[in-house]
């Protein structure tokens, strides 16, 4: 058998059963691939159940707010996502229903290539291969390739292949076959070569190259950054402010940012570490009851402290707010 034709019999019989795959509403599926994008479906899948209770049909979602959007995609990091998801909504909106093109879907906020390539084949059955970071893994291990996956010629050696490999009467098939064999079992770690029916002809396992492959040119550079904030009691309220653009957590909101401490103030937590994709966040959380309203720079505004819940705020704040509960 080809290459595609065991990929599509290894998906009949072990695809994974997902909600979105129940429909050809391409409100639904794009919501789940904007949701996936770099994060593992069992954390995904609890917010696009949400997402879809909360909100049923594009248009609802497109009337929402930002700060309602940002509430509910809380914890799930990436806030850019949740920003340009509520952007793409209105576009669709404005647009008079969802776009049935490659060209029109890549048009929406926060779609690239691959997200419009999974929403158009798998809404439309647009002939579009995906190339993901499962792709790139089946791909090299099987045809032995060794060109960088995060080069320009890796990705178009890579889509080129994807692309001659589809069958176009079955591209919603085929590209979900490729993301749960490259989930399931072709993993980056420990993959399932025994059991693998493409094991004869894998060029990867017949020269022992699994493990090597694929190959990733060492860009990224993880920087460290130190903050400090003093969460404020002051009879039932706290003040926050919403950060500002050009940062991370845009649009999210937070305690006093500050550099000076007031000497009354309390140290809660020392260090709290949060891992970012470019960088790692250190920060120290103090607690502040002063008897009079401090003076705080305007863009803070005082709320009740049972109304913070109500506003978007960084998964780091939400653990510190945890622990200073408990």
């Amino acid at each position: 058998m080809s290459f595609t034709t065991t990929i599509l019999q290894w998906f009949q019989d072990n695809g994974r059963a997902l909600p979105w795959r129940d429909t050809r509403d391409p409100y639904a599926i794009w919501l789940s691939e904007i949701i996936l994008q770099q994060t593992r479906i069992e954390q995904g899948l609890p917010y696009w159940e949400r997402f879809m209770r909360h909100w049923h049909t594009v248009e609802e979602l497109a009337a929402a707010s930002e700060d309602e959007v940002l509430r509910e995609w809380q914890g799930l990091g990436y806030y850019s996502r949740a920003r340009n998801l509520h952007t793409a909504a209105k576009q669709i909106v404005e647009m008079g229903g969802f776009p049935r093109t490659l060209e029109g879907i890549k048009r929406l906020k926060g779609v690239g290539d691959y997200t419009a390539a999974a929403i158009g084949s798998i809404a439309f059955n647009l002939p579009a291969a995906v190339v993901d970071g499962n792709v790139y893994r089946v791909l090299s291990r099987y045809y032995g390739i060794i060109t960088p996956i995060n080069t320009t010629e890796g990705k178009k050696e890579f889509t080129a292949l994807a692309q001659s490999l589809l069958p176009k009467n079955e591209a919603s098939a085929f590209n979900q076959a490729m993301m749960d064999f490259g989930a399931i079992q072709c993993t980056p770690q420990t993959p399932l070569c025994p059991s693998c029916p493409l094991q004869e002809t894998c060029i990867a396992f017949r020269e022992n190259k699994v493990t090597g492959l694929p190959v990733k040119q060492k860009t990224l550079k993880i920087k460290e950054r130190h903050l400090t904030y003093i969460y404020i009691k002051y009879k039932g309220e706290t003040a926050i402010h919403r950060r500002s653009a050009r940062d991370i957590w845009q649009g999210l909101y937070e305690p006093w940012l500050t550099d000076v401490v007031p000497s009354s103030a309390v140290l809660q937590c020392r260090n709290l570490k949060h891992v970012l994709t470019h960088r790692i966040i250190y920060a120290d959380f103090y607690l502040w009851e002063p008897t009079e309203r401090p003076s705080l720079p305007d863009d803070y505004v005082w709320i009740k402290e049972t109304d913070i819940d109500k506003y978007g705020i960084p998964r780091l704040i939400d653990i510190f707010l945890q622990k200073l509960n408990e």
